[in-house]
């Protein structure tokens, strides 16, 4: 035991900090928080905006624009197997999901301060540990429902009775949190099967074809879009910049890698609502907040370990294996 112990440590350590940093994986955790920081630039722009245009036509020039980019990017490159998919069933599932949750964090931040509302997303890979568990049988640690259950002590402490964002609009946050984490254990089934630009090709596509309608009999205002297109503009590019450098981080690197670097769009978050709002989370929201990340890195360091671990096992065995048939391994 002791030995698997210390084995442990050497394979997570391994490897000179400079060597690191010239890696792949080190390109992956820059291009993550690259992401983190769109992702929470476009909160902040829709808050802002929302109050000029529809925001219903945001969240459909949003999925547009991310057709009409991948499109233009990727289908010199691909061609026809760009379109070609293996799940088109649970490509539209997806799709779906990530356009429900995009709706509830366009509609949320408008009326919850930014770190707060961000800090309440970040408890969706914690539900998608837990929806694995119960719905596809994953086997779960005990330490990860200890800090599923402490991120869950941390979203009480943002969301009090009495606090800056107790009230109705805590659907919102709510909502969000349980169709993102159906996205990202359904994204998981597919990451597998599925190139990542056709899966964003089809993202953007569900979006666009399902907001196009209840835009045009809701919303439709072309002197919105004519008037503040740079900031319709601004939208698309923000969320469409924010899923392509998430694609490629995940290329590059591992999730239990890089997802400790996701809780960076907290920060971003909060600066930009104290930037633009002059809002600050209290010192319950931040005790609150600081929980919720921990629990989440928590949840990334347990994942390191179980991974640690399994491949030294699956060495041990490989090697008993040879030297028992005679073989040197």
């Amino acid at each position: 035991m002791l030995e698997v112990r210390a084995l442990e440590t050497v394979v997570l350590l391994k490897g000179p900090p400079m060597t690191f940093w010239r890696s792949k994986q080190a390109v992956g955790i820059a291009l993550i928080v690259l992401a983190a920081l769109s992702f929470a630039s476009l909160d902040t722009t829709i808050k802002h905006v929302s109050k000029m245009v529809p925001v219903l036509m945001l969240l459909w020039f949003r999925y547009v624009f991310q057709v009409v980019t991948t499109l233009a990017l990727r289908y010199p490159v691909q061609k026809g197997s760009l379109l070609r998919t293996r799940n088109p069933r649970f490509q539209v599932l997806r799709g779906v999901l990530l356009l429900v949750t995009t709706a509830f964090s366009f509609f949320g931040v408008q009326y919850l301060p930014l770190g707060e509302f961000t800090a309440m997303m970040m408890l969706s890979p914690l539900v998608a540990t837990a929806l694995s568990a119960w719905f596809l049988k994953t086997h779960v640690a005990r330490m990860r429902w200890l800090l599923m259950y402490g991120g869950l002590v941390g979203v009480l402490l943002v969301v009090r009775p009495g606090g800056q964002v107790f009230g109705w609009a805590l659907v919102f946050p709510a909502g969000l949190v349980i169709t993102y984490s159906w996205f990202q254990v359904l994204t998981s089934r597919l990451s597998g099967e599925e190139n990542p630009y056709t899966t964003h090709l089809y993202t953007g596509l569900v979006g666009a074809m399902m907001m196009s309608p209840v835009m045009l009999f809701t919303s439709w205002r072309p002197d919105a879009l004519s008037s503040h297109w740079h900031w319709f503009l601004l939208v698309g590019v923000l969320g469409t910049f924010g899923h392509l450098m998430l694609i490629r981080a995940y290329m590059r690197a591992s999730a239990p890698v890089l997802t400790p670097y996701l809780y960076t769009q907290i920060g971003f978050a909060t600066l930009g609502g104290w930037l633009v709002f002059q809002h600050t989370p209290d010192p319950f929201a931040w005790m609150g907040i600081a929980i919720i990340v921990a629990s989440g890195v928590g949840n990334t360091l347990q994942s390191i370990h179980e991974f640690a671990r399994n491949s030294l096992l699956t060495r041990s065995a490989k090697s008993i294996s040879g030297h028992s048939s005679g073989k040197v391994p």
